[in-house]
C-alpha cells in the first residue's frame, strides 16, 4: 500500500501540472485535500514554510518557479528521516523543523521567489489520506539607499524643472516623497508620487532650501542626502526710504540747507547693484544716496534703477523730491462757515517761505492793533490770519474782505480779496444705485454760495449721517432702508436764518408664493414657488436658499426655472433626513431686501404591515430545500410591494459533516459566530408561499420574513427554524424517549446500590430511603444532556464531539511564517477526516499564545 501510494505521489510530482484552485480529487478508497497559503518574505532574512499543522507519516515538498510547468523535488521524508536535495542549495540556507514537516530558509535569494508544493500523507496503512499544500512564496527586496538629482539646481523663477529620485534596488510598488527644509529649519512635504521623478512648473523664490527624497516599499523605507536648491529672481520694484521723512501730496519734500538721505532696497538673487538718477541723469552708485545742504535747486525727479547681472534683469522706481523756499506769488483769501454755520470764518494763507510771510486782515469793520472791537450789537474775533464774524452782523446777502501779506524778501506787500453770498435756488434730492447693486445712494445737493451750505440726511431708525459742504451722500446697504419712511436732507447757509429741506420716500420689493407649507412623500419630487409683486423700483434676481442655507445652483439635486418676475425650485428624489426644512427665496432693489419661507415636509412611507411565518420545513428528507409559507396582518390595508426572506446559519448538527456550498473563508467566518443574514427577495407582493433552496444539509438554519414597500422595511418577524420532514421526526422522538427512559432506570439503580453498600457513612440517607415506611420523600436525578462546548481557551470553537473514544484531529491552519503562534498540539493520535458516508466526529485543541 505504502510503495503505491508513493508511486502515485511521485508519478503525480512529476507529470501534474500546477493548480491552485482549492479543487478536492476523490479516487477510490483515497482522497487529495488542497490548501493554498500565501507568505512573504524579504532577500537575506528567514522564513517558514508549513506543511499543515500536524506531522504526516511522508511527505515531499517541491518548488515551481515562476511562468513555469516543472515541479522538482526539495526535501522528502518517506518515514526514514528528511532528504534535501541538490536543487535546495540554490534557494538558500534550507533546514528542516524538528518534530514538523515545516521548512526554514535562512538568508533567502531571489531565486527562492515561486510556488512550493507541500505533499504529506497521513494514515497510510490503514486508509490513507493525501494532502497538498500550496505555498505561494514572495520575495521582497528592500529599497536601498536613493539619491537625488536635480535638472537645475540654479533655477530661475517661473521656470520648469525636474527632480528624480533614484534607486539601484527595491521591489515594488515604491511610494517617493520629496522633502523641503527651509532656513529656519522647518522640514515639510513638498511632493509625493508613485513615480520617480516630478516635474516643478512654475519654479518660484519660496522653493530655495534643502531638498531630500525619501523611498518606501513593503520592507523598508530610505532617505537621500540633501541637495540645495537657489532660484534665481529679481530685481523686483524697488523701496525708496527718504530720511528726514515729509511726505506731500506730489511726493516727499525738504527743507533748504538741511542733509537728505535716500536709500534703495530691492529683493534679488543674487543681490542688486543699484544706480541713481537725477531728473534722468546719473549722479551716484549704490544703495544710499546721500545730499549734504540741499538747496531749492535740487527739487527733481529722483530715480533708482536695480540691476541683477546674472540675470541681466532691472527695475526702476521714481520718486519727486519738493526743496522749500520763501513764498512765491501772492497770498490767498478764503471763506468757511465755523460754529454749526452760525457764523463765518475767513481765512489767509501763502504756502512756502523761510520764514513764512506774516498776514492780516483789513477792511472797514477791521480796526488794526485791535484784538476785539464793538460797534453796536456787532462782535468780530481777530487775529493775524483768521477773521470769526458772527451771522448775526451780517444782514447783506454779498459781502467783500481783504487780506495782506508781508514777507522779508519781498519790498511791497502782497493781498487777496474773497466775497460771500447766498447760494441760488433751492436743495435737490435724488436716489440712485451703485453698479455691483451693493449699496443705496441718497444724493443731495445745495450748488452755489460762499461758503458752501452745510446739507445732511437724516432719516428713520437712525439711518442719519452727519453735515457736509455743498452736497451730502447717505450710503445704505440693501434691505436696510425703511420700506415707506421718509428721508430728509437738510440745507444751511450762514448768511440764512431758516433751515431749506428735500424729502425721498422709498419703498422695498414685495415676495409672494402659493404655499407656505408643502408636503410630499420621500422619493418624488416637488417645486417650490416665488413671486414678485410688481413694483416701482426694479428687483434684481430671485434667490433660493436651501434648508441648509446654501446659495441653490442648477445640480442633480435642484432645478431652478425663473424669470424677472417669479423663481420656481424644483427638488429631485426628495429624501426625509437630507431636505426637510426651511427653503427661502430672496430677493433685493435699491431700497431694501425682502424673502420669504417656505417649509417642505418630506415624509417617509408608511411602514409596511407585519407578516408572520406559519409554515417553514425541509422540502425532502435530503434537507437542502425549505418551504416557507406566511400570513399578513391587514391584508385590505395595502402598502407593501414585496418580502425579503432572510436565513441565517446557527450551528451544525451533530454527527454530520462535509457537503458544504460554502467556501473554506465562509466556514470560518460561521464557525467564529458570525451572525449574517441570506436574503431572498419576493417582488410580488401577492405570493404567500417560497422555497429557499442550495441550503447546506449539514447545518441548522433559522428563517424570518420582512415586509417592504418602495423605500420602508418592515420589522422582521419571529425567528423560526425548519422543521423536519413528518415521516422523520417520529422515529427519532420515539428512540430519543425510548433511550432516555433506560439511561434514566439504569442511573436509579445504580445510585440505589450505591446508597445500601454505603449506609455506615451515610445513615440518614439510608434511613430515609429505607428506615421510614411511609416516607413522602423523593429522590431527583438529573439526567446529562449532551454538551456542547463553544470554544477552547484560544477562542476556536469545537465543531464536534464524540461520545465514545477515538481518534480525534486539528484542521491545519495555514500560517504566516512570521507569526509568533506555537504549532497546535494534538490531544490524541492524528487521523485524517474520514469519508463523507462515515461521520467522524473531530475536536479541535488549540494552545493560544499572546503575540
Amino acid at each position: 500500500m505504502v510503495a503505491q501510494l508513493l508511486g502515485l505521489a511521485l508519478l503525480y510530482l512529476t507529470t501534474s501540472p500546477v493548480s491552485t484552485a482549492n479543487a478536492v480529487e476523490i479516487k477510490q478508497d483515497w482522497e487529495v485535500v488542497y490548501r493554498d497559503t500565501n507568505v512573504y518574505g524579504v532577500v537575506g532574512k528567514a522564513v517558514i514554510l508549513e506543511c499543515g499543522s500536524t506531522v504526516p507519516d511522508m511527505y515531499i515538498w517541491s518548488f515551481t518557479k515562476p511562468n513555469t510547468e516543472a515541479i522538482k523535488a526539495v526535501v522528502y521524508n518517506l518515514g526514514k528521516g528528511a532528504k534535501i536535495q541538490k536543487l535546495a542549495e540554490t534557494l538558500g540556507q534550507l533546514t528542516i523543523i524538528s518534530e514538523s514537516a515545516a521548512v526554514s530558509i535562512e538568508k533567502l535569494p531571489l531565486a527562492a521567489h515561486g510556488l512550493f508544493t507541500c505533499q504529506a500523507f497521513y494514515d497510510i496503512e490503514t486508509e490513507p489520506k493525501v494532502y497538498y499544500y500550496y505555498v505561494h512564496l514572495t520575495v521582497r527586496v528592500p529599497v536601498s539607499k536613493p539619491y537625488l538629482l536635480l535638472s537645475d539646481a540654479s533655477p530661475v523663477e517661473g521656470s520648469t524643472m525636474w527632480m528624480r529620485c533614484n534607486l539601484e534596488n527595491g521591489t515594488g510598488p515604491i511610494q517617493y516623497v520629496w522633502q523641503h527644509e527651509t532656513y529656519s529649519g522647518n522640514i515639510t512635504v513638498f511632493a509625493q508620487s508613485s513615480s520617480s521623478s516630478i516635474n516643478v512648473t512654475d519654479v518660484n523664490r519660496n522653493h530655495t532650501g534643502w531638498y531630500r527624497c525619501v523611498a518606501s516599499n513593503a520592507v523598508n523605507s530610505e532617505s537621500s542626502n540633501r541637495l540645495w536648491l537657489d532660484t534665481i529672481f529679481g530685481p523686483d520694484v524697488p523701496k525708496i526710504d527718504v530720511t528726514p521723512y515729509s511726505i506731500t501730496e506730489r511726493g516727499y519734500s525738504a527743507l533748504e540747507r538741511e542733509t537728505v538721505s535716500l536709500l534703495c532696497q530691492a529683493q534679488s538673487n543674487p543681490a542688486s547693484q543699484y544706480v541713481w538718477f537725477y531728473n534722468n541723469s546719473q549722479v551716484y552708485t549704490g544703495p544710499q544716496f546721500t545730499i549734504t545742504k540741499i538747496l531749492r535747486m535740487h527739487t527733481g525727479d529722483y530715480a533708482c534703477l536695480a540691476q541683477n547681472t546674472y540675470l541681466n534683469t532691472r527695475s526702476k522706481k521714481t520718486i519727486s523730491l519738493t526743496v522749500y523756499y520763501p513764498p512765491d506769488g501772492s497770498p490767498s483769501c478764503s471763506v468757511e462757515p465755523a460754529l454749526n454755520h452760525s457764523s463765518l470764518r475767513l481765512l489767509c494763507s501763502w504756502p512756502g517761505g523761510l520764514p513764512s510771510p506774516s498776514l492780516h486782515w483789513t477792511g472797514d469793520l477791521i480796526h488794526a492793533g485791535q484784538n476785539e472791537v464793538d460797534k453796536g450789537q456787532q462782535r468780530y474775533l481777530l487775529n493775524d490770519t483768521a477773521l470769526l464774524l458772527s451771522s448775526e452782523s451780517l444782514t447783506s446777502n454779498t459781502s467783500l474782505f481783504k487780506c495782506l501779506g508781508l514777507h522779508p524778501a519781498l519790498k511791497q506787500p502782497a493781498e487777496c480779496n474773497t466775497r460771500t453770498y447766498i447760494p441760488p435756488a433751492d436743495p435737490v434730492c435724488f436716489a440712485y444705485v451703485t453698479n455691483n447693486k451693493e449699496y443705496l445712494m441718497l444724493s443731495c445737493s445745495w450748488d452755489g454760495g460762499a461758503p458752501k451750505a452745510l446739507v445732511w440726511w437724516e432719516g428713520p431708525g437712525g439711518q442719519s449721517k452727519g453735515g457736509e459742504e455743498n452736497s451730502n451722500i447717505l450710503i445704505l446697504r440693501y434691505g436696510t432702508v425703511r420700506n415707506g419712511k421718509p428721508y430728509t436732507c437738510y440745507a444751511k447757509h450762514p448768511l440764512l436764518v431758516q433751515t431749506k429741506a428735500c424729502r425721498l420716500t422709498l419703498e422695498a420689493p414685495v415676495l409672494l408664493t402659493q404655499r407656505r407649507v408643502v408636503s410630499v412623500y420621500e422619493g418624488s419630487d416637488v417645486q417650490l414657488t416665488c413671486n414678485l409683486r410688481a413694483n416701482y423700483l426694479p428687483a434684481n434676481e430671485i434667490t433660493w436658499f436651501n434648508n441648509q442655507g446654501v446659495d441653490v445652483r442648477d445640480t442633480s439635486k435642484y432645478m431652478l426655472l425663473q424669470t424677472s418676475a417669479w423663481a420656481n425650485l424644483t427638488v429631485r428624489d426628495t429624501d426625509e433626513t437630507q431636505d426637510s426644512g426651511e427653503y427661502r427665496c430672496s430677493t433685493s432693489n435699491a431700497v431694501g431686501g425682502a424673502e420669504i419661507n417656505i417649509t417642505l415636509v418630506v415624509k417617509k412611507h408608511p411602514m409596511p404591515p407585519n407578516a408572520t411565518l406559519v409554515r417553514v420545513s425541509y422540502s425532502s428528507q435530503q434537507r437542502n430545500e425549505v418551504e416557507l409559507e406566511w400570513l399578513v396582518e391587514n391584508e385590505k390595508d395595502g402598502g407593501w410591494t414585496g418580502f425579503f426572506i432572510e436565513y441565517q446559519w446557527v450551528s451544525e448538527r451533530p454527527g454530520r459533516k462535509g457537503g458544504s456550498n460554502y467556501s473554506q473563508e465562509q466556514m470560518e467566518e460561521r464557525t467564529t459566530g458570525s451572525q449574517y443574514w441570506y436574503q431572498d427577495f419576493v417582488q410580488d407582493p401577492d405570493v404567500r408561499s417560497h422555497t429557499v433552496g442550495r441550503l447546506t444539509p449539514a447545518y441548522t438554519y433559522q428563517f424570518r420574513i420582512r415586509p417592504i414597500n418602495y423605500r420602508t422595511i418592515g420589522h422582521p418577524s419571529a425567528v423560526k427554524t425548519p422543521a423536519e420532514p413528518r415521516y422523520n421526526m417520529y422515529p427519532a422522538v420515539i428512540g430519543a424517549a425510548i433511550g432516555g427512559m433506560l439511561f434514566a432506570a439504569i442511573l436509579t439503580v445504580l445510585l440505589l446500590v450505591y446508597i445500601i453498600r454505603n449506609r455506615h457513612n451515610n445513615p440518614r440517607l439510608h434511613d430515609m430511603l429505607f428506615g421510614l415506611q411511609h416516607s413522602q420523600s423523593r429522590e431527583n436525578i438529573n439526567f446529562p444532556e449532551d454538551e456542547i462546548v463553544a470554544g477552547s481557551e484560544g477562542g476556536i470553537e469545537e465543531i464536534g464531539r464524540s461520545s465514545s473514544p477515538g481518534p480525534t484531529m486539528a484542521i491545519p491552519r495555514a500560517s504566516s511564517p512570521l507569526s509568533s503562534t506555537s504549532t497546535p498540539t494534538p490531544t490524541t493520535q492524528v487521523t485524517p477526516p474520514g469519508d463523507e458516508n462515515e461521520p467522524v466526529s473531530v475536536t479541535i485543541t488549540v494552545k493560544a499564545t499572546g503575540s
